[in-house]
């Protein structure tokens, strides 16, 4: 026992002059360029003396000129007055951080970076951040060339924007695990941005992304809802560039909105953000110049305007947006559209803080980022989600429960398409357009969706299932004598828990109908046992999509069965059966 402890004492005298040692040879801040995340701004080295700047003459300082990684020159501005002699570094409340990327003694020039903290309800906790970003030199051109992004902590965390300080740049997009990002785009907050300068704005009252409403509906912390808003530049002068500054103006009018909704309220730690379907509306949109919302104490003081290449948004006393109370108004009531988009992740594997991305209105076979096939954008799913469009906004933007299928469609769709990933093999995150994990299937089921008689209402399904780009299989519900209108569900006064009943309601109805399925198969011998696996469901999620998928293999079974018996009534049967959704008939 001795002897064990003579060794220990022994190890921790290595250590400590191993440690000892260690302190001479680096005096910089310890967590720099390590494999580890940078969470903060690197103090300056030990022993390094900090310069204090008295901006207005009373004796006080007013900043703070230093250094952090890489001997990058940074300067700390105080706008609340409570900077004194000793400080190392400003507090992140009220004060603002200029830091000179390029080395060129200008510190909120081009190439420099400005993070603005603002504590706008004297509450002693910032709840605004706003990130500037210069690009090292002015191009010219307007987009992407910068940023700039306000965040607002409404559910006061006091988490904001997310820099990687070993580099000093805008990282929104870094995670922990699947979705758990370091931005904060979880709870109930939100944010405005846009990918340019601000000297290339006119108005830094609005911005592109206007704003981004993040809603915590359960109060969990996480975000069941996601509403985006876009003030989409318009071309003024077909004679000057369209990335040119009379071009890429702001003009106080919202024209493309995304709703984003957690369905079965599933999201929880280590799956934070699993969105299951997004409805889209463009067109004229609406003006929500008057949606201001007054800004108290961004304004410092005036004699820190010289350091900045551009300080009219420290002067600003107002933002202009829709927020989280008057945004279903404004797109239901005010907005006006010309198309909905409407997007399900049926294969469930949406980890985006945005969206389920959009398909588009083209080719259902070809794949690929600009292929011209549904998945055309490169931040949609490859595979496993299912498009549908209302390039007429006819449906004035309902919803319905198809009785062909059990699933929710998009009323007033011409067309739709759902393309296969069973499986979840081709994962939807924002991964696919940022890391270059652009994997696609080579082949994949497709199934396609059109309204024929034009009534809002799918009517005629085809089936690609062997993967070859030809419909194999096809279904007219009007040849079967099948009513394909369905009860209209009006989203437009929805609330949270409203959407959360409809697919609990719909999942239930899915699964009924799946046990019922499994009866009607042992009543002509079809053998279940091989889906036992998709006869167990542990979650609203489970009963949808185990539902779904047990319902068409007993069907195709039973479809085999008839088939070989030569029974072309009860194929008949069958068929009426299955996409009515009235699996009793045939227990009849």
């Amino acid at each position: 026992m001795k002897k064990c402890k003579f060794i220990y004492l022994a190890m921790l005298g290595v250590f400590a002059v191993s440690t000892a040692q260690a302190l001479p040879y680096d005096q910089k801040y310890w967590n720099q360029k390590l494999q580890i995340e940078p969470f903060r701004l690197p103090l300056p080295p030990v022993g390094y003396q900090v310069e204090y700047i008295d901006l207005n003459g009373d004796g006080k300082p007013d900043a703070i000129k230093s250094v952090t990684v890489n001997d990058t020159p940074i300067l700390w501005l105080d706008d609340d007055a409570n900077m004194k002699e000793g400080d190392i570094e400003g507090d992140m409340i009220n004060d603002c951080l200029l830091i000179d990327r390029n080395k060129d003694g200008i510190y909120g020039g081009q190439g420099d970076l400005i993070i603005d903290w603002v504590d706008t309800d004297d509450d002693g906790k910032a709840d605004m951040q706003i990130v500037i970003e210069y690009p090292k030199k002015n191009t010219g051109e307007v987009w992407p060339n910068g940023h700039y992004m306000i965040m607002r902590d409404l559910d006061k965390d006091n988490i904001f924007n997310y820099i990687n300080w070993n580099d000093f740049s805008l990282r929104c997009w870094d995670k922990n695990g699947v979705c758990d990002f370091y931005e904060d785009y979880s709870g109930q907050t939100m944010f405005m941005k846009i990918h340019t300068s601000t000297y290339d704005i006119k108005d830094l009252r609005l911005n592109w992304e206007n704003p981004f409403l993040l809603y915590d509906e359960d109060g969990d912390g996480l975000t069941e809802m996601a509403i985006r808003f876009v003030d989409s530049p318009k071309i003024k002068d077909r004679s000057k560039p369209s990335n040119s500054y009379v071009n890429r103006q702001l003009e106080g009018r919202i024209d493309w909105v995304s709703m984003a909704v957690d369905l079965d309220n599933d999201n929880g730690p280590g799956n934070e953000f699993d969105f299951d379907f997004t409805i889209g509306f463009q067109g004229k949109g609406f003006d929500y110049t008057d949606q201001v919302h007054k800004v108290n104490n961004l304004r410092g003081m005036p004699e820190a305007d010289k350091f900045f290449m551009d300080p009219r948004y420290r002067q600003l006393t107002e933002f202009l947006y829709p927020d989280h109370k008057s945004a279903k108004e404004m797109i239901f009531k005010r907005g006006e559209w010309s198309r909905v988009n409407f997007v399900y992740d049926e294969d469930d594997d949406c980890g985006r803080w945005e969206r389920v991305e959009f398909y588009d209105p083209l080719d259902p076979f070809k794949i690929g980022w600009k292929n011209g096939g549904i998945d055309n954008n490169k931040q949609s799913d490859a595979a496993g989600d299912r498009g549908e469009w209302d390039m007429d906004n006819s449906g004035k933007g309902k919803l319905y429960v198809g009785k062909f299928d059990g699933r929710l469609h998009l009323y007033g769709a011409e067309w739709g398409c759902w393309r296969i990933d069973q499986n979840a093999n081709y994962y939807q995150g924002w991964d696919r357009m940022w890391m270059g994990m652009d994997r696609q299937p080579g082949r994949f089921g497709t199934v396609k969706y059109t309204d024929k008689d034009d009534n809002g209402f799918f009517d005629y399904i085809e089936y690609d299932l062997g993967g070859d780009k030809k419909f194999e299989m096809t279904i007219d519900l009007k040849a079967l004598g099948l009513d394909d209108r369905c009860e209209l569900i009006d989203i437009s006064t929805f609330k949270y828990k409203d959407y959360t009943s409809m697919m609990k309601k719909m999942s239930k109805s899915m699964w009924k109908n799946a046990m019922t399925a499994v009866q009607v198969a042992h009543k002509y011998n079809v053998q279940t046992l091989w889906y036992a696996k998709l006869m167990q469901a542990l979650s609203v999620r489970q009963q949808y999509n185990n539902g779904y998928w047990l319902q068409f293999y007993i069907y195709k079974d039973l479809e085999h069965t008839f088939m070989q018996k030569g029974d072309q009534e009860k194929l008949k049967q069958l068929t009426v059966a299955y996409y009515s959704g009235n699996w009793k008939s045939m227990l009849k």
